[in-house]
């Protein structure tokens, strides 16, 4: 399965055990068809808030059992089974609409606690719905898993100025473009500017204290989720690492991973150690 299109989303792969494959899956379809409707063509916003309220209501109709407006089949037939299935909280379903409806009235974010507003109904519903899937509900390990999507979402942002901005879609925080003195739209226009770097590098150290956060759920997860879980802590803090190796240049351009980089982030995942237990965290 591709994650291209809708980042932050953990593909069904040879680590996540086949029994949950489907839901997965299912789960990956409908948030990436409700991506395409918040994000792609040509359609004016009213039409796809439209779109996404037609949407909501075929969610709440597969939820409760009952037939849709059959004009998403190919997406709410195999996500009610899975709802049933597996008691998937509909409620981060919801959430995950919430964002997209956003994205179609994006005017900005004034400042680090609006964004993480918003990442909080766009990645952090993902990854409390994968550890539902794995029966991990403890309130440690989903405060962390909303640490990790959170930085993830930061990540892709920083990596993304160099695409988002000229779209129109402005993730920096108003408040911290004026801390450094500057604006989105003249970081775009110097992105080797002294303040541009500058910026972006704030940016970067703030999302890696977010992955550093919740990074030590990776190893405390047991099994197979918890094996793609350090790929994906590991992963995010490579694409920092790049954006810092091309001097925070990321109004410029996007960074990219390599071979080197994909044997560095495997072998980072190997050697992650889970957290103290609590006796010792104090001692």
């Amino acid at each position: 399965m591709s994650v291209e299109h809708y980042e932050n989303f953990p593909v069904a792969s040879w680590l996540c055990p086949p029994e949950l494959r489907p839901a997965v899956r299912a789960i990956y379809w409908f948030a990436r068809t409700a991506d395409d409707i918040a994000d792609e063509g040509d359609a004016p916003a009213t039409e796809r808030q439209a779109d996404l309220a037609h949407y909501r209501g075929d969610l709440l109709h597969a939820a409760a059992g009952r037939p849709g407006s059959g004009r998403w089949a190919g997406v709410f037939d195999p996500l009610a089974a899975m709802i049933a299935r597996h008691r998937l909280p509909v409620p981060l379903l919801a959430a995950l609409l919430d964002a997209f409806e956003e994205d179609t009235r994006h005017a900005g974010y004034a400042d680090r606690a609006e964004l993480l507003h918003y990442c909080s109904r766009s990645a952090n519903p993902i990854g409390r719905l994968l550890l539902h899937l794995h029966g991990l509900d403890a309130p440690s390990l989903l405060q962390r898993s909303d640490a990790v999507c959170s930085a993830l979402q930061l990540i892709n942002f920083w990596q993304d100025l160099s695409v988002d901005l000229p779209r129109g879609r402005c993730y920096v925080p108003l408040a911290d473009a004026l801390a450094h003195g500057t604006t989105p739209q003249a970081c775009l226009a110097a992105p080797h500017a002294q303040a541009s770097r500058a910026l972006v590098r704030d940016l970067c150290a703030w999302a890696e204290a977010l992955m550093q956060e919740g990074a030590t759920l990776a190893p405390d997860v047991p099994g197979r989720i918890g094996w793609e879980l350090r790929v994906v802590v590991q992963g995010g803090l490579r694409i920092l690492a790049k954006i810092g190796g091309m001097n925070f240049a990321s109004f410029a351009s996007r960074p990219r991973l390599n071979g080197i980089d994909h044997l560095v982030v495997g072998t980072r995942a190997l050697t992650m150690r889970r957290s103290l237990p609590q006796s010792k965290r104090h001692a």
